[in-house]
């Protein structure tokens, strides 16, 4: 079933958690919740600020982007900025800067407190130098016309054999006719949504309006390849 790809040209290069738009020279990558393991009552497996800033320093010696966008959701709590973020923040600011890159975010339901921790340039929908896509954090409909829009917010994933791994979805021409790429959430520690049993209704996203006509995408980072799936209305009872 996998390798079944959009009957279209896909203008973007999934990667870990993130994707590189090519003809725009930009690394998009979407709920990264800095802060989590800090505000939860339960110990975290990982130390989520550095593991955000180890695996986007990858990312970017790996695709060398003139800009990179946090597709929203840069921090996770609504209502203070727990200890150590200040810190997480700026290790990240640095990363994009030590790869001679700008940094945009475009603020999502969970950044009530960024001007607090963030001074970079924002945008609420930001246009990408192809001047075809938009980015957005999804969680409202987007400022402006694109030709496709880039979102997170709904951190999908995609039950296989068992296994719930994160996905990307692409839907062509889903949105007003626009396709959406919606990202999976940059942080481990996000469970993510299972998306195999979900219809539009059940997507906090606006932009998702036929849930059933988005291709499922997992990276395997291993043999660095990207299995896609057919729609969700077609393979849904299949996984």
């Amino acid at each position: 079933m996998p390798d079944d790809a959009p009957d279209v040209d896909v203008p973007f290069v999934p990667l870990e958690r993130a994707a590189y738009v090519p003809d725009a020279d930009a690394l998009v990558l979407a709920d990264l919740h800095l802060g989590r393991a800090a505000a939860s009552n339960v110990d975290a497996p990982i130390d989520d600020g550095t593991d955000v800033r180890d695996r986007l320093a990858a990312l970017l010696e790996r695709t060398e982007p003139e800009t990179v966008v946090v597709a929203g959701d840069l921090l996770h709590s609504f209502d203070r900025l727990p200890h150590g973020v200040d810190r997480d923040v700026a290790a990240l600011e640095s990363a994009v800067d030590d790869a001679d890159a700008d940094l945009v975010v475009t603020p999502g339901n969970h950044d009530t407190m960024l001007a607090e921790a963030f001074d970079g340039e924002t945008a609420a929908t930001y246009r990408l130098a192809d001047g075809e896509t938009a980015v957005c954090h999804g969680h409202e409909p987007p400022d402006g016309d694109a030709g496709r829009y880039v979102v997170g917010h709904d951190h999908p994933a995609l039950s296989v054999d068992g296994r719930k791994l994160p996905c990307f979805l692409y839907g062509p021409g889903v949105y007003e006719g626009a396709d959406v790429l919606m990202l999976p959430a940059f942080t481990r520690l996000a469970g993510g949504a299972t998306v195999n049993g979900m219809h539009a209704r059940d997507f906090q996203s606006p932009l998702v309006t036929d849930a059933d006509a988005f291709h499922p995408a997992v990276r395997d980072d291993e043999r660095e390849e990207t299995l896609w799936f057919p729609p969700l209305g077609e393979c849904r009872h299949l996984l």
